[in-house]
């Protein structure tokens, strides 16, 4: 009997000896992953691919960030990354992705212009935070015009004119020629056919796009080359007048 426990405990002992043995190659293989992913060259940043671009020149962002070239994936540093990207006004937003083995993609959201204001004989795109997309010599078709009386383009005027195109349907939008407002609380669209839309604020401004689209469809279908003025401005009661 006392042989047979000798032997049943010689194998319990090999027994945990084997499966400590097995842990403990996995966890060097585990660790040499780990390893090879943060400090091996053969997971390290070779291509940076830069997507998304229009205004924004794609060779400068990659010039801007190509100090991580050499970096292991796993150790590249998107801090700094961010702060490089800073420079770039035109940047909206960014993403990056690594795709193994050796690449880095950006893909870039740039600005967009919603607006143009006048600026001596130039004119300037810019977008809803009154950020400078792009300057021309004529005005760009399609784009309203913003005219604010010289106030500030991160006063409140501009941003309520810039909240009411965002508002208003593309389709919709497209028919706006100018946009005019002194205060936020007086913001006025001039139609390329030449009607105008008294907005008021940019309170309710989905409301008064739906009632200002029917007060159109309305006028359309009595006679749409009159000249008239739509005012949304108390969107309970849309209002069409004569001018």
């Amino acid at each position: 009997m006392e042989r047979l426990e000798v032997r049943r405990f010689t194998r319990r002992s090999r027994h945990r000896r084997a499966t400590w043995t097995s842990v403990a190659v996995v966890a060097a293989l585990l660790g040499a992953s780990v390893g090879v992913a943060v400090f091996s060259p053969l997971l390290s940043l070779q291509t940076i691919t830069v997507d998304g671009t229009d205004r924004v020149d794609a060779a400068a962002v990659q010039a801007a960030v190509d100090d991580q070239l050499g970096t292991p994936l796993a150790r590249i540093d998107f801090d700094r990354i961010t702060r490089e990207l800073e420079a770039f006004p035109l940047i909206a937003s960014y993403v990056t992705e690594t795709a193994p083995p050796h690449t880095l993609v950006i893909r870039i959201t740039e600005r967009q212009p919603i607006a143009t204001v006048a600026d001596g004989d130039a004119f300037e795109l810019v977008d809803p935070a009154g950020i400078v997309v792009q300057r021309l010599d004529a005005r760009q078709e399609g784009v309203p015009l913003v005219d604010v009386a010289g106030a500030p383009l991160d006063g409140t005027a501009f941003r309520a004119s810039t909240e009411v195109l965002l508002a208003l349907p593309a389709a919709l939008r497209s028919t706006v020629d100018r946009v005019t407002a002194s205060t936020a609380d007086d913001v006025t669209l001039t139609l390329t056919t030449g009607q105008r839309v008294v907005w008021g604020s940019d309170e309710h401004s989905d409301r008064k796009a739906e009632v200002l689209a029917g007060l159109m469809a309305d006028q359309a279908s009595r006679d749409a080359s009159a000249s008239v003025e739509y005012d949304v401005s108390a969107p309970d009661n849309g209002i069409i007048r004569p001018i």
